[in-house]
């Protein structure tokens, strides 16, 4: 009986007294959330970058690497080179990061 809520009782007089059986359970059960993973773009369109630098953290590949740009196992995408960033679209719906020379 532990979700039980109302529990009506009569006392002395014969007149019904309500007493609650139990409080509203639940609330040891809430209040967690996850750490957020800090995913998404790194470096913007035009942005200077060297080497090594990461351009965008993301789970699968919502963007695709270009020239340029490696793919990591979590499908992180990094600069190969120095140069600025480019986002490009390849097609209707996808989009790939690209990274060319700095011109001097």
């Amino acid at each position: 009986m532990l979700r039980k809520s109302w529990e009506v009782q009569t006392n002395a007089k014969h007149e019904p007294t309500i007493f609650r059986s139990e409080k509203g359970v639940g609330s040891t059960k809430n209040g967690r959330d996850s750490i957020s993973k800090r995913l998404g773009t790194k470096r913007g369109d035009g942005q200077h970058v060297s080497g090594g630098s990461i351009l965008v953290r993301q789970r699968g590949t919502k963007i695709y690497p270009g020239t340029n740009v490696g793919k990591g196992g979590d499908d992180t995408l990094f600069a190969k080179i120095d140069g600025v960033v480019r986002f490009e679209r390849l097609g209707k719906k996808k989009k790939q990061v690209s990274v060319y020379p700095k011109e001097a």
